[in-house]
């Protein structure tokens, strides 16, 4: 449905023109005031009068929203044109679904009144693994495994296709992101009569990277996605707008990674998590459009909600070089200026916050070893790479050539520089320098190519490039996320044996993640890179190496060759890009991006309006959230401590997506169903007895009552945390924690996992805004500790009983505190107050419901 508005306050309905056809829209400037607001919230704007109808959309949030009322603009319901969804996270969305369907059904209604009400777009690209590479037939084989492992979850998505509305963009095509910037993203919809701006929910935290094109899109829990698609609006708190004034010039030779990782640690530390980010200042207007997409896929690193660029003629310089039709360009290009989105440097624009980023200042950088937001200059990285060594040295005696800091992976991965032509074109033409040098890759290092779209590997094809970067190892391994969320595949044998010996390896990959234990489970430190440097540091074997001061190698002639030697000159790359890419490319690529090819043509697919699950089926299980109905909010007495963790804490320590240890939970549980191939625990996300297991599994977790993965179990013994969780039985459990609790992926199954172990509380010194949300979304309460307390300042060890008192009057009212009453084994017991973390009055009504499923349910029930 396009519109749902029954009341117009403003008398904003209107009629305009656009490429020869006329349609409805509301227009902004009937609402004094909305001149000044910024683009995301100008869209906002659109979308609340859109669908006002005085009652989940009223004028007094509309007067609050243009007012800015000193930041706080208060709660809106926000409904996005269309839902964006993986196949990891779209799984679970599809199996909720399914169950919803069951469960409507079982109570005597009708199952196909489960339906989506918005159009959603599927892609198939977490599932493809980095099994072979660094050889010819390295995709074939990659492929043939993909559609071996995952042939029940395939066959699944086709049954999802049944859905009204659900378009699955099957395996092989690219990743999700980039299709979205280069095919999918309209800028503009035009639906059932009417035109407004494209806006996206998705689930995956990168789905801001079409805010680079103008849209209005950010990441949300698959359950929230559910809520999206079933017609519900998104209840949010407004965020407020910081505005990052860009100036001066890039110097020569700084990519659009260094901008990027340059631009997370300055905003990270600023602190815009829960905010918008708008980039303008004179140098917006010579940023690239690829170069905006770059620094707005990874917004997630630095906080924010979005990180928007304005619409202006880069915007539709992209669009037409993207082959996007000329109607269309035409209409962006007149809804944006009728309607005040059009990117006007003159106007003043009230932003909350400003920021100032210089541009000239830029250098040569990587992040790591852990952290995208720890940015490190190039000449740095070996005394940095040094220092995170250090501790982690073996006593055992090292032989061989594979020494501490050897590069183990490196990786040209991820739509955040896949999509990207300027750096890779100059991984190419650096690749091409190094073969006239007579350099290679270091036979220990795992190379691999894997784009996030076709029209890559054609204008790299076109322009000469590929056969150089094959030569280093760089052949093509699959068109997905592979390496950048873990799909790594395993190590070269002789590095296996080197870390089992006790060496520590590490791997430079070109994405926009490096959490510890996300890559590879052999490998201790990750750097983000661009690809140009990613090939420089296969070259040179070593994370320890000075790119700045040592040579890579030695040529032919006996002479060093350096990086400076090898690094192309921006003429050259922008005369490369100019000459290659042109809108018949990417309409070649995208002729019809839901056909697939003979592979998915061969995945039969299920029928009936209820999915039959298959009972032997170790990848699909109907998911039990749709149970018992829940009680009231209550109090919690007696509760335990079942982690007590640090700062910074990923959706990927709570929830791993890479291989599935034989040894883990899991990894025991599958083997003794007779399970062969483990696979990863992204994979298995339709099966939520693996994926409990995999609860706080990750073995880099830092657990400070036991080891990671590993945690006191009711009696004080060490186990896995899955065991521990169920040995309290009957017993309130808590995970307290520190700042920016859930950092990093969307991945709902963080929150589900912890609601299946039995977790009702987490208790944190703050959190990141989508993990939070998901956590409410599956009823366990996330409580905040008051500014400048936590478990250290407490003194609080894990070992203690928990009272949680006021529950229920916080439920109601969420400024109202709860009291903690703690219970120490040996010292008398005390109290302090946190703060219930339901920021919308829609997200009391979903805890107070046990959740937004059994809400949802209870509707259908209705």
């Amino acid at each position: 449905m396009t519109t749902t508005s029954t009341a117009d306050s403003y008398a904003s309905l209107a009629r305009l023109e656009l490429a020869g056809t006329e349609y409805r829209v509301h227009r902004l400037d009937a609402v004094p005031g909305s001149e000044r607001l910024p683009l995301s919230h100008k869209i906002l704007l659109e979308n609340l009068l859109r669908h006002e109808d005085g009652h989940t959309v009223t004028a007094g949030q509309i007067d609050s929203l243009v007012r800015g009322d000193g930041g706080d603009r208060g709660v809106v319901a926000f409904s996005p044109s269309r839902i964006f969804l993986h196949d990891t996270n779209g799984v679970p969305v599809l199996t909720d679904l399914a169950a919803l369907r069951d469960a409507v059904a079982e109570a005597g209604g009708d199952p196909a009144a489960v339906r989506p009400h918005i159009p959603s777009h599927l892609t198939v690209d977490h599932s493809i693994a980095t099994e072979v590479s660094g050889r010819p037939d390295a995709l074939r084989r990659n492929v043939e495994i993909e559609y071996s492992r995952n042939a029940e979850r395939f066959r699944f998505l086709k049954w999802g296709e049944r859905l009204d509305g659900v378009h699955v963009v099957p395996p092989g095509t690219g990743i999700m992101h980039q299709i979205n910037l280069e095919h999918l993203a309209s800028v503009v919809e035009r639906r059932d009569g009417w035109a407004f701006p494209d806006t996206c929910a998705g689930t995956d935290s990168h789905t801001t990277m079409v805010n680079a094109l103008g849209v209005l899109a950010w990441g949300v829990g698959g359950v929230e996605a559910e809520v999206a698609l079933l017609g519900q609006p998104l209840s949010m708190l407004v965020p407020p707008v910081v505005g990052v004034e860009l100036t001066g010039e890039p110097g020569p030779g700084v990519t659009a990674t260094d901008l990027v990782l340059t631009i997370a640690e300055t905003l990270r530390a600023h602190g815009v998590v829960g905010k918008f980010v708008e980039f303008t200042g004179p140098a917006v207007a010579r940023i690239p459009l690829a170069h905006r997409a770059t620094i707005s896929n990874m917004c997630p690193e630095f906080g924010a909600t979005a990180a928007m660029f304005p619409i202006d003629d880069t915007t539709l310089g992209y669009l037409r070089l993207t082959g996007r039709r000329p109607d269309h360009v035409t209409t962006v290009e007149g809804y944006a200026k009728e309607q005040g989105l059009w990117h006007d440097p003159g106007t003043a624009i009230r932003y909350d916050e400003r920021v100032r980023i210089d541009l000239s200042a830029v250098t040569a950088s990587l992040a790591g070893p852990r952290r995208p937001q720890d940015r490190i200059a190039l000449a740095a990285v070996p005394a940095n790479a040094a220092a995170a060594i250090e501790p982690l040295k073996s006593t055992k005696d090292q032989k061989g050539k594979i020494e501490d800091g050897a590069v183990a992976i490196a990786a040209i991965t991820s739509c955040t520089n896949t999509s990207n032509p300027h750096v890779m074109v100059a991984a190419g033409l650096l690749a091409r320098n190094a073969r006239a040098r007579g350099l290679v890759s270091k036979p220990w290092v795992k190379t691999s190519l894997a784009p996030g779209s076709k029209t890559v590997t054609e204008y790299l094809r076109r322009a000469g490039l590929s056969e150089p970067l094959d030569e280093l190892g760089f052949q093509l391994v699959g068109y997905g996320c592979m390496t950048c969320i873990g799909n790594s595949g395993p190590l070269l044998p002789e590095v296996t044996a080197a870390v089992a010996g006790g060496t520590v390896v590490a791997s430079v990959l070109s994405g926009n993640r490096n959490f510890d234990g996300r890559i590879n489970n052999d490998v201790s430190l990750n750097y983000l890179a661009s690809p140009p440097l990613v090939v420089a540091y296969a070259l040179a074997g070593s994370i320890t190496h000075d790119l700045t001061t040592e040579p890579l190698g030695t040529g032919p002639d006996g002479e060093p060759v350096f990086l400076a030697d090898l690094w192309p000159d921006d003429a050259e790359i922008n005369a490369v890009v100019t000459a290659h890419l042109t809108p018949e490319l990417f309409r070649d690529a995208y002729s019809d991006v839901f056909a697939g090819d003979e592979h998915w043509a061969a995945v039969p697919a299920a029928g009936g309006d209820r999915f039959e699950w298959p009972p032997e089926s170790t990848y699909l299980r109907r998911p039990p959230f749709f149970g018992d109905a829940a009680t009231a909010p209550e109090d919690l007495r007696d509760a335990r401590a079942l982690l007590l963790l640090g700062d910074s804490v990923t959706t990927d320590h709570i929830s791993p997506a890479g291989r599935i240890p034989p040894s883990s939970c899991a990894g025991r549980y599958l083997t003794g169903l007779g399970e062969p191939d483990l696979n990863t625990y992204a994979s298995r996300r339709g099966n939520f007895e693996v994926m409990v297991r995999g609860g706080f599994a990750n073995p880099r977790l830092q657990n400070r009552l036991a080891p990671g993965g590993a945690t006191r179990n009711a009696d004080g013994a060490v186990v896995p945390v899955y065991e521990a969780a169920r040995s309290f039985a009957g017993t309130p459990l808590l995970v307290i924690a520190g700042r920016e609790y859930g950092t990093g992926s969307s991945r709902d199954w963080a929150a589900k996992a912890t609601a299946l172990l039995k977790v009702r509380v987490v208790l944190a010194e703050s959190f990141e805004r989508i993990h939070r949300s998901n956590l409410v979304q599956l009823g366990v309460l996330p409580l905040q500790f008051a500014d400048g307390q936590g478990a250290g300042s407490l003194g609080l060890d894990g070992t203690e009983e928990f009272d949680l008192l006021g529950i229920p009057e916080a439920v109601d009212d969420p400024a109202r505190p709860v009291t903690v009453r703690v219970r120490p084994r040996e010292a008398p017991a005390f109290e302090f107050e946190v703060r219930a973390r339901l920021d919308t009055p829609q997200e009391a009504v979903y805890y107070a419901h046990g959740g937004v499923l059994p809400y949802i349910l209870g509707r259908f029930d209705a």
